[in-house]
């Protein structure tokens, strides 16, 4: 006889009859409680662009960090529960930098990725590194990097699993930006497109009124590398987004007058 779905999500490392571990699923449902954040890989970079909750008018928002440097080739941007995450970027920036010293050489990303997602797993038990996190961590991570193989962009989630994108958004808005980004994508789009895409779409999923306070945008190019944008850049970023909205309004307006005019 099987036992209530209750009594197999108190273990965290049982499986269900239906061979499903509750407390991942879980994990991953904390994310979309998450502020949201987006990431678009083109041939020219990657562009992370994540939202800043600003709870009350008194809070710094400076100390409110959702994009952080791992690595001068490698940044992230996180979801979820920030104290987690403290835990996964040092161990990522750890990885990079005994690599670095070891085999003189940068860390692949995709080499980054898989060390974190080896720590996401390593829940629930104990091993000859100390104590084990006694439930799984509550952040989904997008990595973005460059090296030989070029602009990359990876996402993690409490599984540990982690999966390579062109385009991917986290949080408690990704599932209409996932939406969006699905339609807005392509190939030969150009960095500074991708910035001004990924800003739309954060613009139409958050529940405040976008401005240089409460987004963070950060680009990683072959030959900045990563680039955290200040709030004069976020600003003008900003601007592009107002303006390619009011041209899109201007024309929708006279397609709708000429398809009057034609009508009558």
């Amino acid at each position: 006889m099987f036992l209530t779905r209750s009594e197999y999500d108190r273990g965290v490392n049982t499986f269900s009859p239906e061979g499903r571990l509750f407390q991942v699923e879980y994990a991953i449902e904390a994310i979309k409680l998450g502020s949201t954040a987006i990431g678009i890989c083109t041939s020219e970079g990657v562009v992370l662009a994540v939202e800043k909750r600003i709870t009350s008018t008194l809070m710094e928002s400076t100390t409110i960090e959702k994009i952080v440097e791992i690595d001068k080739h490698i940044g992230c941007a996180v979801s979820g529960l920030m104290a987690d995450s403290r835990t996964m970027i040092d161990r990522a920036r750890m990885e990079c930098q005994n690599h670095w010293f070891v085999y003189n050489e940068r860390m692949t990303v995709e080499s980054c990725a898989q060390a974190v997602s080896n720590l996401a797993i390593q829940f629930g038990d104990s091993d000859d590194d100390g104590a084990a996190m006694s439930r799984p961590f509550g952040v989904a991570i997008l990595l973005a990097g460059i090296d030989e193989n070029g602009p990359q962009l990876f996402h993690m989630d409490p599984s540990g699993t982690f999966v390579e994108f062109d385009a991917k958004a986290i949080g408690s808005g990704s599932e209409g930006a996932q939406q969006s980004l699905q339609e807005m994508y392509h190939r030969s789009m150009t960095l500074t497109e991708a910035t001004t895409a990924a800003l739309t779409i954060l613009k139409q999923v958050m529940e405040e009124k976008l401005n240089s306070t409460n987004v963070e945008v950060m680009t990683m190019t072959p030959d900045k590398l990563f680039h955290m944008f200040t709030k004069d850049q976020v600003e003008e970023a900003l601007k592009k987004v107002t303006s390619l909205e009011h041209t899109k309004g201007d024309v929708s307006t006279h397609s709708q007058s000429e398809v009057v005019s034609t009508d009558s």
